[in-house]
């Protein structure tokens, strides 16, 4: 029930109406590895670091389960960067810098050890480096789920077709479903987008919840309603990890299941956003979980008497 998951490590900067970060450690890979960790174990992770990158972080994933031999680390460069500010209502921010660093010349090679893995996470990152791994597993894995954007939509439009076709699961928020499909209901835009190959799709949409369609089932979870939400950079790469990590551990990739991962990746996002970076996913335990993840049945579960 192994996992792989590729992405970035990165440093951020994050600037929020609520305060400043200075530079932390984020990246996709690093907020899907933490959220699948609580799951499934080993995850194995494939990313590009430079010499910058701190030890003791890497030594807080080990900790956590999450292997590193698929992890370069270039020793003369430095480690991937971006910085953000988000604007009031936290839905929206800007760009404040990017500096690629590994990331430029990053070319993901899947380690010996990582080969049979059933579980592939693809994070957000050129659609022909996801392609790349994609071809580079030996065995095709049980469930390939990945995750991509409107930059990728913008600048690579053709290697994003040719992967969309190989994945079984793809994860974009409602913006990019529109962009995608060319259509503004979220309904037909997942119809669209499930004729270019996925057979499973994930809608996020942030504060809102998330849908999930395959076929002509539809199933909605909504967000938690929280008092504070401090930091959203990675929610969505946490919601993943979650979500991916609890179809490993199950097996189990049938819709019904896939609705349980939902729930389970929208508890551990709406703890990510409660503090700067990754700091809250280090702290929660299986009991907090646990609670999260009952709140949320609490938030939906409901008695109606049908009309005879």
């Amino acid at each position: 029930m192994s996992l792989i998951v590729v992405g970035t490590m990165a440093f951020d900067a994050i600037e929020t109406p609520f305060g400043k970060s200075g530079q932390i450690i984020g990246g996709s890979a690093t907020y899907v590895a933490y959220a699948a960790s609580n799951f499934v174990q080993p995850v194995n992770q494939i990313s590009v670091i430079g010499y910058d990158f701190p030890k003791e972080e890497l030594e807080a994933l080990q900790a956590r389960g999450v292997q590193l031999d698929g992890v370069e680390i270039k020793q003369d460069e430095k480690s991937f960067f971006w910085a953000g500010k988000y604007h009031m209502d936290m839905n929206t921010r800007d760009t404040l810098d990017t500096q690629l660093n590994v990331l430029a010349g990053f070319n993901p090679k899947v380690p010996d050890s990582y080969q049979g893995s059933e579980f592939l996470m693809l994070g957000n990152l050129m659609p022909s480096l996801q392609l790349s791994v994609i071809r580079q597993m030996k065995t095709r894995p049980k469930l390939i789920v990945m995750d991509t954007m409107n930059f990728w939509m913008d600048s690579a439009m053709q290697d994003l077709e040719i992967v969309l076709k190989e994945v079984d699961v793809l994860m974009v928020n409602d913006s990019e479903a529109r962009q995608l499909s060319g259509q503004f209901s979220l309904v037909k835009a997942a119809k669209e987008i499930l004729k270019m190959g996925p057979r499973f799709l994930v809608i996020k949409k942030g504060e809102h919840g998330a849908l999930l369609f395959h076929e002509k089932d539809v199933f909605f979870a909504p967000a938690l309603p929280l008092e504070e939400v401090f930091d959203p950079t990675g929610a969505g790469d946490t919601f993943a990890g979650g979500f991916v990590g609890h179809l490993a551990a199950t097996r189990d990739i049938s819709f019904n299941n896939m609705k349980t991962a939902i729930i389970k990746g929208s508890a551990l996002a709406s703890f990510c956003v409660e503090k700067f970076g990754t700091t809250r996913m280090k702290e929660i335990s299986a009991e907090q979980i646990d609670d999260r993840i009952q709140q949320f049945v609490n938030l939906v579960n409901f008695e109606i008497k049908l009309a005879e």
